[in-house]
């Protein structure tokens, strides 16, 4: 007996397993700084947990519609009006657990086996499971720093094929915090159309944006065309601190809508009945608790942008939205410190963790390298710590290349050539990408 060819693609998630390890070690006693989790550090609104509890208490406790009560699916129509300026229908709304079954239920209904979907990386790790998962072949797009991260219509062209299905944007992104302007968008959205594509547009942090500059847009809301090639995928756990309530969902056209309601009809059925009214609430009541939570990660953003732009031979774009922080590693690789060879952004995350009790994520989880994530979705006093001990760590990463350095110095002749030249290569390459 044997598990399906399909099932063995599937890898736990990295940044929930990296995560997942340092509560473990925090569990055991241990002083850890945890950069590495996707969850807002502040309790769920009391107001919403009144609403749960009230919904317990009137025994609100059975089977709802599969798609969600139409109570909340309304809210979320008015809500994605308000705040993307975008009309649908409860109809055309399905409520999931959480946005990673929402993005989940959006490829099961417009993939065949064999098709495409173009992803922009650095991407949020779970996308190319998902889309394997769902028999679906995903296309990398590489996009640079130099860019901002975001993909270019150049770009897309190069990538798409006779198969090519879809595409997934994500903004406010994860990992890079980067925002897609409109002009950027409505670029985009000239492309699906051009090429016949579905969007899958991933905006789960659209309410997390510090720039006073920029704003959310919708794709879907720049004409009728994109619009019926959009689906949106949304949720509650990142603007309102509601990640175990698992409440997300989709926005698309009917024919979509009623496909997933289908899919979820048969899988999941409806999301559970006291998160739906909890949702409710943090959808309808008045509260300004997400403004708040705001505040204080644009503080903490401040704060650690700044701390690593200080910090020698690492640096990072602004965060737009979200609450992460890409920052570039390039120039520590190929040193040593502690005994440890530092050639790739996981040696760096290792170290980190090991030796100075830091947990961030290593790019590879999403499709680069030499970047590692910070997640500043943590308490202030523990984001000054953990910028800290990684100015500790790369200060004595420096100390240890300097110290080669005067080693070799003192070295001459063929003792030098024949047992440290290659070092001293390795190390004059560092010193060379200071200057």
């Amino acid at each position: 007996m044997d598990i399906s060819n399909n099932a063995k693609k599937a890898r736990p998630s990295s940044t929930l397993s990296i995560s997942s390890n340092a509560n473990r070690m925090i569990d055991e006693g241990i002083d850890i700084v945890n950069f590495s989790a996707g969850e807002p550090d502040f309790n769920t609104p009391d107001y919403i947990k009144e609403a749960a509890i009230e919904a317990i208490n009137d025994n609100f406790t059975k089977y709802t519609p599969y798609e969600g009560i139409v109570e909340l699916r309304q809210a979320v129509a008015d809500d994605l009006k308000e705040n993307c300026d975008l009309d649908y229908t409860p109809e055309q709304i399905v409520i999931s657990n959480g946005s990673k079954h929402a993005i989940t239920n959006a490829f099961m209904a417009i993939l065949n086996p064999g098709d495409e979907v173009i992803v922009p990386a650095p991407y949020w790790n779970s996308y190319i499971d998902i889309i394997e998962l769902c028999y679906g072949v995903p296309v990398v797009v590489n996009t640079t720093k130099q860019n901002s991260f975001k993909v270019t219509v150049e770009q897309l062209e190069e990538a798409v094929t006779d198969k090519t299905k879809a595409i997934i944007i994500n903004s406010p992104n994860n990992p890079t915090g980067m925002v897609y302007s409109r002009e950027e968008l409505e670029e985009i959205a000239d492309f699906v159309v051009k090429h016949d594509l579905f969007v899958i547009s991933d905006e789960i942090y659209k309410k997390l944006i510090y720039s006073r500059k920029l704003s959310h847009t919708s794709i879907a809301s720049l004409n009728p065309e994109i619009y019926e090639r959009t689906i949106v995928i949304d949720g509650l756990s990142k603007s309102y601190s509601m990640t175990g309530w698992r409440v997300g969902y989709t926005a698309s056209n009917l024919e979509v809508a009623k496909a997933i309601a289908n899919i979820q009809s048969n899988t999941t059925s409806n999301v559970n009945s006291i998160a739906q009214i909890a949702a409710l609430a943090a959808l309808t009541e008045e509260d300004n608790a997400p403004e708040q939570m705001l505040k204080e990660f644009q503080h903490r953003r401040d704060y650690i942008a700044q701390k690593i732009s200080d910090i020698p031979l690492l640096s990072s774009l602004l965060p737009k939205g979200a609450f992460y922080i890409l920052v570039d590693i390039s120039k520590l690789l190929g040193t040593e410190v502690k005994g440890c060879m530092l050639n790739n952004s996981y040696d760096v995350a290792k170290v980190l963790l090991d030796y100075y009790q830091v947990a961030v994520v290593p790019s590879d989880a999403f499709g680069v390298e030499n970047y590692i994530r910070i997640s500043f979705a943590t308490a202030m006093r523990d984001v000054v710590e953990g910028g800290n001990r990684i100015e500790k760590f790369v200060k004595e990463v420096l100390t240890a290349v300097d110290n080669v350095i005067q080693i070799n110095k003192k070295i001459r002749g063929k003792k030098f050539l024949t047992k440290s030249f290659p070092c001293f290569l390795i190390y004059s390459s560092i010193i060379f990408k200071l200057f």
